[in-house]
């Protein structure tokens, strides 16, 4: 089901801007794999796989994003769009600027937690 309108703390973005969210997490996911493979064929020191953590937290950020409609950035900063991608409206109710704060954090803790997770399976996997 895809949204077209403003919903607080549940979606902000329309199409275009999930397509983009999209974009960026394949960049990300492309990113990770082809840095995984590299450590691999490089046999690179145990420590560098950490940096996983950076294009993986990119590639969740987008595709979370995009899968919930709703763009961080915004959120952090009450904002929304629905039309042509860098045009945006204020969000004036502090209310919906609260539930749009808390989805942004939400959002951002699950990348980071995704992060992790890649990078210390890449840590403790590759030898």
């Amino acid at each position: 089901m895809v949204l077209s309108k403003y919903i607080p703390g549940v979606c902000n973005i329309g199409p275009a801007e999930i397509a983009i969210r999209k974009q960026a997490g394949w960049i990300g996911l492309s990113v990770t794999i082809v840095l995984w493979a590299l450590f691999i064929w490089l046999d690179a020191p145990r420590i560098w796989r950490l940096a996983l953590f950076i294009p993986t937290v990119i590639s969740a950020t987008g595709f979370l994003q995009a899968y919930m409609r709703f763009c961080v950035h915004f959120g952090f900063f009450g904002l929304f769009n629905f039309g042509k991608t860098g045009r945006t409206d204020n969000i004036t109710q502090q209310e919906f600027r609260a539930k749009d704060l808390h989805k942004a954090w939400q959002i951002v803790a699950y990348s980071v937690l995704i992060g992790l997770a890649v990078a210390l399976i890449a840590y403790g996997r590759l030898s």
